[in-house]
């Protein structure tokens, strides 16, 4: 399925105070099976957008398209992996990748493929673990199978690695490649991190300071898995992208102190 962003802004109105524009005129084209990342300055409305394109939000302006089929609410073709794993307590880690599936599908269906999909991500013997049983890392990887599980056509991804200590982070990104690989689900990713943006994509998105707009459109056509000498050019390139746009939410941001 093709997602198209035809013309979003988002703006959030604040009592006695000028209203605060995060987006601005969205205009994008994702075609089936992709693997997108989005990079900007804090601020510039990342997760606002994939906020927005999950269904959790209404855009100012704007319409959002699965092909033909408008999004305008949650539902089971959009799957959100979220910074924090967001796991049930009290359910162990077979059970929490069950969890929605359990109005669509007999139970033994539910459990093959939970089980499935928590071998895919290398949690296949940890089933009857609770999450305060589970790392950061592993609790992130049920969380990802949970997803996968609902087999979303659309996979949104909010800075997931973002809390993980750095070894954990380099697994993962391994684990989700190899993952994207096998499923070819398209993939609209949050991050901070140039390299990690590089690692996993076909194309970057690179979003200026607020209100946030898409600024440039990378391809990232590099042999994978992908060699650290082979992606220096294009994160220096993106680096001074983004330093420009770091600079002017600095200068903004003084000159609103300035001015209270």
């Amino acid at each position: 399925m093709t997602l198209t962003i035809d013309g979003v802004s988002k703006q959030f109105n604040q009592t006695g105070k000028t209203p605060a524009i995060v987006l601005k005129d969205i205009d994008l084209t994702i075609p089936n099976g992709q693997f997108v990342s989005l990079l900007g300055p804090s601020g510039c409305g990342k997760s606002t957008l994939l906020s927005i394109l999950a269904g959790l939000q209404k855009p100012t302006s704007g319409k959002i398209f699965l092909d033909d089929v408008r999004i305008t609410t949650p539902s089971p073709d959009k799957g959100v992996v979220f910074q924090e794993a967001a796991l049930f307590p009290w359910l162990n880690v077979l059970e929490n990748v069950m969890f929605p599936l359990r109005k669509k599908m007999p139970k033994k269906q539910q459990t093959e493929r939970a089980k499935h999909f928590l071998q895919m991500v290398q949690l296949g013997k940890f089933l009857e673990h609770y999450p305060h049983e589970l790392s950061g890392g592993m609790q992130q990887r049920v969380s990802i199978a949970r997803v996968l599980a609902m087999d979303p056509t659309l996979l949104l991804m909010d800075e997931p690695f973002g809390a993980l200590d750095e070894q954990t982070r380099i697994i993962l990104q391994q684990e989700v490649e190899k993952i994207w690989l096998d499923t070819k689900k398209t993939v609209l990713f949050v991050t901070h991190s140039i390299r990690e943006a590089i690692t996993l994509s076909d194309r970057i998105l690179v979003m200026g300071a607020r209100p946030g707009t898409i600024i440039k459109d990378f391809s990232v056509d590099l042999a994978r898995p992908r060699k650290k000498a082979d992606m220096a050019p294009l994160e220096e390139t993106i680096m001074d992208l983004l330093k420009t746009e770091i600079a002017k939410v600095m200068r903004e941001e003084l000159s609103h102190a300035s001015n209270d």
